[in-house]
């Protein structure tokens, strides 16, 4: 008798600046999963977030494979915990704290790990040019607290610029970082698993532009140059992962996550940020990373929805009232 399929959904689209990238990751993400193993249930949230509610009820997993607000940021896990319906990724916390660059790197440096100077502002809230040249130095990277795919993100060299990135920042969110520019090589970092989570061989990006911009990850061709493994020494690479696996942690991370770095000439090694729903397209860094760890895509997305049904049993071991 043939073994009975797991309905997986696979939740994509959705109410964000990265709608596009979902979709590609999605499509990516289900040419690629087990067709003996699971029975597949594309779910498409529209632009202003509208989707079938009842289609998730149907399946026995759900496979959030959103980028950005209102589905990374915690507020679908918490849905998805509701509906008591087990879900990949990080679970309602790691989830918002991690797309918070703002909170994340007060519980990162809370936990001793270095990240760079940083300012954060908040709608209403002005602070002068001079003051950010003062604290963090020339050029500074302005952001979107929460937002990823570098979308609203710009590089200031002088005042002239400034204006226009604060503004550009504040369209996405309500609250921006301004951060140091770290002057390194840019490495990735995917983490997997749950308590006891393992860390991938690092990769490199060398951009051609200025920095890693949303045009360099996914529109241009050959918008920036991905090296695997990345050019470090063993004792660096053995120490990135190790704090690859200390950021997926301190920030209550389960699952899946990739770590982005600085590394400077000096050895010294800058946390960037941390992604919980990294990409999963045809270049995406974090399954790269675990293709080059000796884990293909189709046996990390196994190992991911067991990690997610995992958790789930775990957690409904749980009491829910005082005996």
């Amino acid at each position: 008798m043939a073994k009975k399929k797991l309905k997986i959904g696979i939740l994509f689209g959705g109410k964000s600046a990265e709608h596009e990238i979902s979709i590609i990751s999605a499509r990516n993400i289900i040419k690629s999963l087990n067709k003996d193993k699971y029975q597949i249930f594309p779910i498409k949230i529209d632009r202003n977030g509208k989707f079938n509610l009842n289609s998730l009820k149907k399946v026995d997993v759900i496979f959030p494979v959103l980028h950005g607000p209102f589905g990374e940021d915690g507020s679908m896990q918490g849905l998805l915990k509701i509906l008591n319906i087990p879900f990949v990724g990080p679970s309602v916390l790691g989830s918002a704290v991690s797309m918070d660059k703002d909170v994340t790197k007060r519980l990162l440096k809370d936990a001793g790990i270095l990240i760079g100077k940083f300012i954060t502002l908040k709608v209403g809230e002005k602070i002068s040019f001079e003051k950010v040249k003062k604290t963090l130095g020339l050029p500074v990277f302005i952001k979107p607290a929460n937002m990823g795919s570098s979308v609203g993100i710009s590089k200031v060299q002088n005042e002239k610029e400034w204006a226009k990135a604060i503004k550009a920042a504040f369209l996405y969110d309500s609250k921006i970082v301004i951060e140091e520019n770290i002057n390194g090589q840019e490495i990735e970092c995917s983490v997997l698993g749950n308590e006891k989570p393992i860390a991938s061989i690092p990769g490199e990006i060398v951009p051609i532009d200025d920095f890693y911009s949303y045009k360099a990850k996914y529109i241009r061709k050959n918008g920036a140059e991905l090296l695997i493994p990345a050019r470090l020494s063993k004792d660096i690479i053995k120490k990135v992962q190790d704090i690859a696996i200390k950021v997926f942690k301190a920030l209550n991370c389960e699952g899946m996550g990739r770590v982005d770095f600085f590394v400077k000439k000096n050895g010294k090694i800058f946390v960037n940020e941390i992604n919980t729903i990294p990409g999963f397209t045809a270049i995406s860094m974090y399954p790269k990373l675990w293709k080059a760890s000796g884990l293909p895509l189709s046996k990390l997305l196994d190992k991911l929805v067991d990690l997610a049904i995992e958790r789930f049993k775990k957690e409904s071991k749980l009491r829910t009232a005082v005996k």
